[in-house]
């Protein structure tokens, strides 16, 4: 997905601004600011993802070494 939302802000600033209307420079702000959004989530979720491998491995390791 980073790959995704990176590719899309760098067409996003190619567009020249002075050539949009009031309206299109609105929505130009907001794609820009929902895209900002979307990667930080991206990066959020991959935060949890290493959070939850840690814990299953933790999980998996406490309940080999009950086993012994």
């Amino acid at each position: 997905m980073a790959d995704t939302i990176a590719e899309t802000v760098d067409l996003l600033y190619t567009i020249d601004q002075e050539q949009l209307d009031i309206n299109q420079q609105i929505a130009l702000g907001t794609a820009l600011a929902t895209l900002a959004q979307a990667e930080r989530l991206d990066q959020i979720n991959e935060r949890l993802r290493t959070i939850q491998q840690l814990l299953t491995t933790m999980t998996h390791r406490a309940a080999a070494d009950g086993i012994r």
